[in-house]
């Protein structure tokens, strides 16, 4: 046997991920803010990119872009640019250092309807400003005072508080009176319940503020909470001697409360109303699909460093350096065009396929698969993933995750495919319109379907109905 080192040379093929491929595949998965947020980062990095002026031209319908001298020159520069070695100032020098961008196409959107993400900001004061404000009316000792501003910081986001009286007590060496009757003045504020040390306390101070207080409803807030989440109201009305009718009016009022005052504030204020990434709309029997760049800024290639790199030497190195900005700046605004257009298509087909549920509702959507969109748009499934990953669309029938139409389903006695979202639609109307004193039982609900053609069991309509949060018949029956 010999031992040695040998040299061989063998072919193979291999997916390289340049780091163009991998930019353009973040920029696939980017909903309209992070896109946004990436092409400002990108503008931070590269100085021969910048955020062109606003002009009258940019709410220019989609097909005029096609006699745009910018997209020309943007297409020229596509071609020449697979030479890596393209010579940019000698391009520059033949078109002019015009700014090379990258327009919006898609819906006008005028001036005053711009989108700006500081107008998606609740103006929403936090639950301790809100509360401080109210004490500032308030006409109290300043000592007092002092406590209640405490309590106030002492309560956690749901609105209650997170220290005990005694604890409060050794803080300011009070008494516990003087204590107690800070809280109470909070107690009174808005949102109602407010200052509640647990849930109880809280329905209570509800229940007080909306002169529902009787003694039975405390007695049930006080004992019979349990009874009231799985709707024993016969084992209430036999523990208080009082009718059934009685304790289903007391019911429906502790049901109505709020049991978590406080999450109605923002707290920090940080929260944001979602942009939808596709508008649809009906327009005379068509839908028209519309991306949303209007977040997207349009991109231009700085002229100072173009009159730069035509006045430096081809083999300097600001010559190089600009060079290669330049081609990381078009591939960027080639690959945010890329992104747009793959969306659309996706999103087309998406929509010839939901047409019946953009037109009837809910019921009628189709169970739909990425595989058949990726067949009807000639890409693979991972790219259809990635395009709808975290985005929305506005549709005449409300806001949607474009996921929410990808959906699997049940097979029809007739072969026909109806959609698990199809389904949930049916056992709600059926749920919204059966008798209150008799509500129907999964296993009838079941049973329903099958009579329409629908074949599906008990097991699967208990699934359905827990996702859309509706509670079973025996909670569900009033007396």
């Amino acid at each position: 046997m010999k031992l040695g080192y040998e040299l061989t040379i063998e072919q193979s093929q291999k997916l390289v991920m340049t780091p163009e491929l991998i930019q353009a595949i973040q920029l696939l998965q980017f909903n309209t803010q992070e896109l946004d947020s990436y092409v400002q980062e990108q503008i931070l990095a590269n100085p021969v990119l910048e955020r062109a002026e606003k002009t009258d031209s940019d709410s220019s319908e989609t097909a005029e872009s096609d006699n745009d001298p910018n997209s020309k020159k943007n297409e020229d520069i596509e071609a020449r640019k697979e030479d890596q070695e393209f010579d940019w100032g000698e391009y520059f020098r033949e078109k002019g250092y015009d700014d090379i961008s990258y327009k919006q196409g898609g819906v006008n959107y005028d001036d005053q309807n711009d989108y700006s993400y500081e107008q998606y900001v609740p103006s929403d004061t936090s639950l301790t400003d809100h509360l401080m404000m109210q004490l500032d009316f308030v006409n109290m000792k300043p000592a007092c005072k002092m406590i209640a501003r405490y309590l106030i910081e002492a309560l956690d986001e749901n609105g209650y508080l997170t220290s005990s009286i005694q604890e409060v007590c050794q803080v300011f060496r009070a008494r516990e009176e003087k204590v107690q009757e800070a809280l109470s003045v909070i107690q009174g504020f808005e949102p109602v319940g407010v200052g509640a040390r647990d849930l109880k306390e809280c329905l209570l101070i509800q229940l007080h503020q909306l002169g529902k207080d009787k003694p039975e409803a405390r007695q049930i807030v006080e004992n019979h909470l349990e009874d009231i989440a799985a709707n024993r109201l016969s084992n209430i009305a036999k523990a208080l001697g009082i009718s059934i009718k009685e304790v289903q009016d007391i019911s429906d009022d502790i049901k109505s409360l709020e049991p978590k005052p406080g999450r109605q504030f923002g707290g920090t204020g940080d929260n944001r109303y979602i942009i939808p990434d596709v508008t649809v709309e009906k327009v005379g029997d068509e839908y028209v699909v519309t991306v949303n760049d209007s977040t997207a800024p349009r991109l231009n290639i700085n002229p100072y460093y173009q009159k730069m790199l035509l006045d430096a030497d081809k083999e300097s190195s600001i010559s190089k350096f600009l060079s290669g900005r330049l081609n990381s700046a078009l591939w960027l605004i080639r690959s945010i065009e890329q992104r747009r257009q793959t969306i659309f298509n996706v999103v087309t087909a998406v929509v010839g396929y939901q047409r019946d549920f953009l037109e009837y509702g809910p019921k009628h959507l189709k169970t739909l698969t990425l595989k058949q969109i990726a067949d009807e748009v000639g890409v693979h499934e991972s790219t259809v993933s990635r395009s709808i990953n975290g985005k929305y669309m506005q549709t005449p029938r409300g806001l949607f995750e474009i996921r929410y139409f990808f959906t699997s389903g049940v097979t029809g006695n007739d072969g026909s495919s109806i959609a698990s979202e199809s389904i949930k639609a049916i056992i709600k109307e059926m749920v919204d319109n059966e008798d209150p004193k008799a509500p129907l039982s999964d296993q009838a609900i079941a049973e329903s379907m099958v009579e329409c053609g629908i074949e599906i069991s008990r097991r699967t309509i208990a699934k359905y109905r827990d996702e859309m949060n509706l509670p079973s018949s025996t909670k569900r029956k009033r007396f």
